[in-house]
């Protein structure tokens, strides 16, 4: 069966909800109920950033991995990691995707400007500059219509709770629908 892999850090991974409750959980079921027989794999690891997730990349995308959800950046924005560092790092999975021929939904991540301005604009710029050189869908980044919502968020005001999960797998679903059609 065809595997459609969420890679990512404890957005995807469902930190404080669990896996059946995380995104890559609500995009399994949007799947089924398009009657399409992908299995969708949450790879998603907690407090995780690009480089350490180049540590189990090739892991995650072992077995018929026809489309990679790539959703990382937050942490490393968190801790200040260079630009051109997260870039590099997403630039290695995006190649190494591609050279097996996996389709890949980008999902952008922001920093907040505990970095200062120009941090948080090119932290933000790299992400369109990488959709646009691989040619790749763009998830706009995936918390806007969840962060600063109480009602959407756990008590750490960070992470999304059920209902916020729901609201991620809403906004990579029109973009990563396309991809599903065509490998499922």
């Amino acid at each position: 069966m065809a595997r459609i892999v969420c890679f990512g850090d404890s957005l995807t991974s469902g930190h404080g909800i669990g896996a059946a409750a995380a995104y890559p959980a609500i995009l399994q079921q949007k799947i089924r109920a398009a009657g399409l027989a992908c299995e969708v794999v949450n790879a998603g690891a907690s407090r995780s950033t690009s480089s350490e997730a180049l540590q189990r990349f090739d892991a995650a995308l072992r077995g018929d991995v026809h489309v990679l959800v790539l959703a990382l950046g937050a942490n490393d924005g968190l801790r200040g990691v260079p630009v051109p560092q997260l870039e590099a790092n997403l630039t290695r999975m995006i190649e190494a995707a591609q050279a097996r021929r996996i389709a890949i939904v980008l999902c952008a991540m922001e920093a907040l400007p505990i970095h200062g301005w120009s941090y948080t604009v090119a932290f933000h710029r790299m992400y369109e500059q990488l959709a646009k050189r691989y040619q790749l869908p763009l998830v706009p980044f995936v918390m806007l219509n969840v962060i600063g919502r109480a009602e959407l968020l756990l008590p750490d005001r960070i992470h999304p709770n059920a209902a916020g999960a729901r609201a991620i797998a809403e906004a990579i679903w029109p973009h990563l629908e396309p991809l599903v059609a065509r490998v499922c």
